[in-house]
């Protein structure tokens, strides 16, 4: 089975969602001791978790800047990545900036939504007429309990892989 079948019927299937982070987990090996989870995806959202673990602890026992910011990365990547062919567009993480408003002492939940209408207008429209394009993705994450965490600010330079100049 591809990955974008399994992608579409995690949509509604707990049971497909425990396959695909399985999957992500051996794809993307550098996540893989973090624990992520993809709790919720559909064709424009998708809502990521970070568990409260000791593997992402800091020195006070709090969910580590870094595993944030990697769930930033992560959860604003993937989604476009569901968007965009990858056959067609390389992805590129140009800039990732984090505010840190509230130290994460339980699970900790990153939310990230996008519009067809904003991939049009972002995304496809441009790279009809320029050879590469620049999103600006903003990603908060939240505890269970509500608290605001963090805000991610991530960069992502989008260009047609036709148009890439430097070999893979």
């Amino acid at each position: 089975m591809n990955l974008n079948k399994i992608i579409e019927k995690s949509k509604y299937s707990d049971i497909y969602r425990r396959i695909l982070n399985v999957g992500l987990n051996l794809m993307v090996p550098f996540n893989k001791p973090h624990g992520f989870k993809i709790v919720k995806i559909n064709d424009y959202h998708l809502k990521t978790m970070v568990p409260y673990k000791r593997a992402n602890f800091n020195h006070i026992k709090g969910i580590h800047a870094c595993a944030l910011a990697t769930l930033s990365e992560f959860t604003t990547g993937f989604l476009l990545l569901t968007k965009l062919d990858p056959k067609k567009y390389r992805l590129i993480m140009q800039c990732l900036k984090m505010e840190y408003n509230y130290q994460a002492k339980m699970d900790s939940f990153a939310d990230f939504a996008i519009s067809g209408e904003w991939l049009d207008e972002m995304i496809y429209r441009p790279l009809a007429s320029t050879e590469k394009v620049v999103v600006d993705c903003e990603v908060k994450i939240h505890d269970k309990a509500g608290n605001h965490i963090s805000t991610g600010a991530v960069k992502w330079q989008i260009k047609l892989w036709d148009r890439v100049k430097t070999k893979v």
